[in-house]
């Protein structure tokens, strides 16, 4: 993709490009980079069609017609779902064998990108192989590990600031792995540093708010250790910025069943990526169950659930100080 996204910086445009993939963070930087590196083209002067609704006879007319008053259309053909499985409830039937006889000789004054925010395109297709020959392909897929590291990397020198690959890390674990949030962060701590200078884990901790989660990881995890004043005082601080003791009990218990399925997976020998894809979970959160050696056997663990379900149940019928239960339970012997 960087490579791809260079190209197109410096003015190397090609005539057709597929997009597809989840992250449509990555899509729209694709378009913007695109947007700006064609000369007369405006936000306002792109041409968007949607393929769920328009056959693809009028994007290729609009593509071969000469554009007016600038040198170059831009093109957006939206929701290109004909690429994937076909799906019954589609409004119209795409000639795709007159796309792929165009894809051969594109229009020498447009630029058409086809935009398939898919998971998976169906590749047996013969359009689909065509398109993914003939035009110039970016798969939007979500980063994970290094590259997710490298990108936060490549995303502060974009806003003048440099950052190690561990602090990269540590910026991950704290704001998660959604580019656009991880984007908005990353502009947030440039502009405070002034665009210049290295981000510490100091500045990542000031400026970058922790979710609940990550704070019911740190409580559980003192809970885990038997430290009880460190426990009662992070609840502390939960309930003092407006946290409530049924959701934390809730947190609480979704952590103690991924410690579960971490420690079953785990010995059915799993490696880390496996089980954050088949839990669907943030691979850090796997990372940190996985080496913390104050992890209880699984009959502990199962106890412990049963008994914050007995909490759930008593915060949810009985009135008076609710935060006082939670209190209690964490105060007892583990």
């Amino acid at each position: 993709m960087n490579a791809i996204w260079k190209d197109i910086d410096a003015g190397k445009i090609a005539p057709v490009y597929l997009l597809t993939g989840l992250e449509q963070h990555l899509l729209d930087t694709t378009i913007k980079r695109l947007i700006k590196a064609i000369d007369g083209i405006e936000e306002n002067s792109v041409i968007r069609f949607d393929m769920t609704e328009t056959p693809i006879e009028s994007v290729i007319e609009e593509a071969d017609t000469l554009p007016f008053l600038e040198d170059r259309k831009f093109i957006i053909a939206q929701n290109a779902s004909f690429l994937k499985a076909p799906d019954k409830k589609e409004k119209i039937e795409q000639n795709t064998a007159l796309l792929d006889k165009w894809l051969d000789h594109p229009s020498p004054t447009a630029t058409v990108v086809f935009l398939a925010p898919y998971e998976k395109l169906d590749k047996r297709l013969k359009i689909t192989k065509s398109m993914m020959k003939k035009a110039v392909v970016v798969e939007a897929n979500r980063l994970e590990g290094k590259d997710l590291t490298t990108w936060v990397q490549q995303e502060c020198s974009a806003n003048g600031v440099k950052i190690s690959g561990e602090t990269a890390q540590y910026l991950v674990d704290m704001a998660g792995n959604d580019l656009l949030m991880l984007s908005a962060e990353v502009s947030k701590i440039a502009m405070y540093m002034d665009g210049q200078g290295e981000v510490t884990k100091d500045i990542v901790e000031l400026l970058v708010p922790r979710t609940p989660e990550m704070d019911v990881f740190r409580l559980t995890e003192a809970y885990m250790r038997g430290d009880v004043r460190r426990t009662v005082s992070i609840y502390h601080d939960l309930l003092r910025n407006g946290e409530e003791p049924i959701m934390l009990t809730s947190l609480i218990a979704g952590q103690i069943r991924l410690m579960i399925h971490v420690t079953s997976l785990t010995k059915k020998g799993y490696q880390q990526q496996q089980i954050a894809k088949t839990l669907n979970v943030h691979p850090y959160r796997v990372k940190l169950i996985m080496e913390n050696r104050q992890v209880p056997p699984m009959d502990r663990l199962l106890l412990i659930l049963e008994k914050l379900a007995a909490i759930d149940y008593k915060l949810k019928t009985t009135g008076g100080k609710r935060e006082r239960v939670l209190e209690v339970f964490f105060m007892e012997p583990l």
